[in-house]
C-alpha cells in the first residue's frame, strides 16, 4: 500500500511556542477498521524509519504474522522532521517561500505525538487497542499514553526510556559534531552535510550494535591483513546507505527531538508521570543493549502501575528489536493473550 498524507489546515503550535504552517503527516494504514472500532494497532517508528511498518518490521507485522492486516487496522505515521512524508527541514517555509534548513523549529517527542493525535482524529480512531514502539518509537508511545491515557488499551514499550540519558545525549551530540564538521551542512542545499551524516551514522551504529555483534558479523580471518578490514568496509557501507535515503538536516533535528524526551517535564517528576499511565503495559528490555540499557526498562516497569517486564538476549544489541521478531512474537503474544480483538492469538511456530 502506498503512503498517504494528512494535511492540517490550521497553525500547529509546538511545545516551544513556535508554529508550523501547513503541517503534513505521512502515514500508512493496513487492514480495515472493524465495526466495533476496537482493532487498531498503532506503531510508532524509530529514528530513521518510515511509516511502511510491513517493510521494516516484517516478521512481526504482515500476512500470517502476529499483527496481521487481515485481523487488525494497522497504522504507522511518519514523525515530524523525518523526510518520509511529514513536515521536515527540506520543506518550504510558507512564510519565506524557501526551504527551512536550519531555520526549522525544534521538534519534541510531544510535538510528534500531538501531530499523530490529529491524524488519529482524521482517521476516526477514538480507541487504540495496541500502541507499540521501540527506541524513539517507544518514547513516542509512552508520551501518548500520558497525553491521552484513556485512549490506549495496551501499551508495548521496547528498548526505550522515561527520559533520554546523558549517555544517549552524548552519542547524539557526537553525531551532530560529525555533521557540523562538514562545512557543507551550512550551505543550505538538499545534500548539505552528507559527508558528516555518513560519519554520524558510523558513530550511531556502534551504539546500536556492540562488541559481540561486530565480533560475530565483522570478524576478519586473514591474519596477514594490514588494512581494508571487514568492519571498516561495513561502517563505510552503512554510512553511504543512509546518505542515499536521508538528509543531514532531518537527522540533526530528529536527534535533538530524542534528547528532549523527558516524561517528567511539567508533570512534577518522572515517577509521578509514569504513575499516570492507565494502559495495560508491557516493557521489553534487551540485555545486550548499550544505548538503552535494561536498567532503563526496569525503571519503567517499576514505576508504571502493574506493568509487565520481560527481557531477552541477542548479539544484535539495541537493533535486536528490529531483528529478533520471532522472540518478540512470543513475548508480545503471551502478554496480549486473548486481548486482541477478543480472540486468542495464534503464534507462528517454526
Amino acid at each position: 500500500m502506498s503512503a498517504e498524507t494528512f494535511k492540517y489546515s490550521k497553525n500547529f503550535i509546538l511545545e516551544s511556542g513556535k508554529q508550523l504552517h501547513g503541517l503534513q503527516v505521512g502515514y500508512h494504514t493496513f487492514g480495515k477498521l472493524n465495526k466495533h472500532r476496537n482493532n487498531v494497532i498503532w506503531v510508532c517508528h524509530a529514528l530513521t524509519a518510515n511509516s511502511d511498518v510491513l517493510d521494516w518490521w516484517a516478521g512481526l507485522f504482515g500476512d500470517n504474522n502476529l499483527f496481521n492486516p487481515a485481523d487488525h487496522y494497522i497504522v504507522c505515521a511518519n514523525v515530524l522532521s523525518s523526510p518520509y512524508g511529514s513536515t521536515h527541514p527540506l520543506d518550504i517555509d510558507e512564510t519565506t517561500g524557501q526551504p527551512y534548513y536550519l531555520s526549522f523549529p525544534l521538534i519534541t517527542i510531544r510535538d510528534m505525538v500531538k501531530a499523530h493525535q490529529l491524524l488519529a482524529d482524521h482517521l476516526g480512531i477514538d480507541q487504540i487497542n495496541v500502541l507499540i514502539g521501540g527506541s524513539l518509537g517507544g518514547q513516542q508511545a509512552l508520551e501518548w499514553s500520558l497525553i491521552d491515557p484513556a485512549k490506549i488499551n495496551n501499551l508495548i514499550l521496547i528498548a526505550t526510556n522515561a527520559l533520554h540519558s546523558p549517555w544517549g545525549i552524548a552519542f547524539n551530540e557526537s553525531q551532530r559534531l560529525a555533521i557540523t564538521a562538514d562545512r557543507t551542512f551550512y550551505s543550505n542545499t538538499p545534500d548539505g552535510g552528507a559527508k558528516g551524516l555518513k560519519a554520524a551514522r558510523s558513530i550511531a551504529l556502534l551504539s546500536y550494535r556492540g562488541y559481540a555483534t561486530y565480533h560475530t558479523t565483522q570478524k576478519h580471518d586473514e591474519h596477514d591483513k594490514l588494512e581494508n578490514y571487514k568492519a571498516a568496509s561495513y561502517q563505510n557501507y552503512q554510512g553511504e546507505k543512509l546518505v542515499k535515503r536521508f538528509n543531514a538536516y532531518s537527522y540533526w533535528y530528529l536527534s535533538k527531538a530524542m534528547d528532549s524526551h523527558n516524561v517528567g517535564r511539567n508533570r512534577g517528576s518522572v515517577e509521578e508521570a509514569l504513575a499516570q499511565v492507565k494502559s495495560k503495559t508491557l516493557v521489553i528490555g534487551i540485555k545486550s543493549d548499550i544505548l538503552f540499557p535494561v536498567a532503563e526498562q526496569q525503571y519503567l516497569a517499576a514505576h508504571i502501575p502493574d506493568a509487565s517486564y520481560v527481557e531477552f538476549d541477542s548479539i544484535y544489541g539495541h537493533d535486536s528489536f528490529l531483528i529478533e521478531t520471532e522472540t518478540l512474537t512470543k513475548i508480545i503474544g503471551d502478554f496480549l493473550g486473548s486481548d486482541i480483538n477478543g480472540k486468542v492469538i495464534k503464534l507462528q511456530t517454526a
